[in-house]
């Protein structure tokens, strides 16, 4: 047995947060198949020599019900058990299952390839609103917000009978005048 042994809250701990990753209508009770290869990958127990994504995807498929897309911890749990003779080869199993809960533990989905804002001297420049000039400098007020469709483009006030009319509302004032 393993010197360290993990306990299964930490485990469904990592569990749930997996689970839920990606999906905003997931309650974390449940598991669908790329998360479970996300888990499998990020923890490390596809090894791409033992375990590799294809042999997850044969243990998901084994352990979940015959109509369901997604499998519970306890599915989850009975996936580990049969992922870790695999992934420690030459292990007991009581001991390769603790050396994967050791794995999963404390774990939660890592967002690699998410694009960070470039900060560098050009985009400063070009994105710098109080330096715009001409027909460009209307787009923006002056805290640098844009203005959206009235800074693009000239909004017509369509509300009078002839185009371009400068007196509007002045009809009766005249009549009243001339009485």
């Amino acid at each position: 047995m393993a010197e360290s042994s993990v306990t299964l809250e930490e485990v469904e701990k990592s569990f749930q947060k997996f689970a839920v990753h990606g999906d905003t209508k997931a309650t974390g009770k449940e598991m669908n198949g790329k998360n479970f290869v996300k888990l499998c990958k990020d923890c490390r127990i596809i090894d791409s020599k033992n375990v590799t994504s294809t042999d997850v995807d044969i243990v998901f498929s084994k352990v979940k019900a015959k109509t369901a897309r997604v499998i519970t911890f306890e599915q989850f749990n009975q996936a580990l058990i049969e992922l870790a003779p695999k992934r420690f080869k030459g292990k007991a199993q009581d001991e390769a299952l603790q050396l994967i809960y050791a794995l999963i533990a404390g774990k939660e989905p890592a967002n690699m390839g998410i694009t960070k804002v470039a900060k560098t001297g050009a985009v400063d420049r070009l994105t710098d609103t109080s330096k715009f000039t001409g027909s460009h400098k209307e787009r923006f007020d002056e805290t640098g917000k844009g203005k959206g469709k009235a800074g693009r483009e000239d909004i017509h006030d369509n509300s009078g009978y002839v185009a371009a009319y400068k007196e509007q509302g002045t009809y009766d004032k005249k009549m009243k005048e001339k009485e």
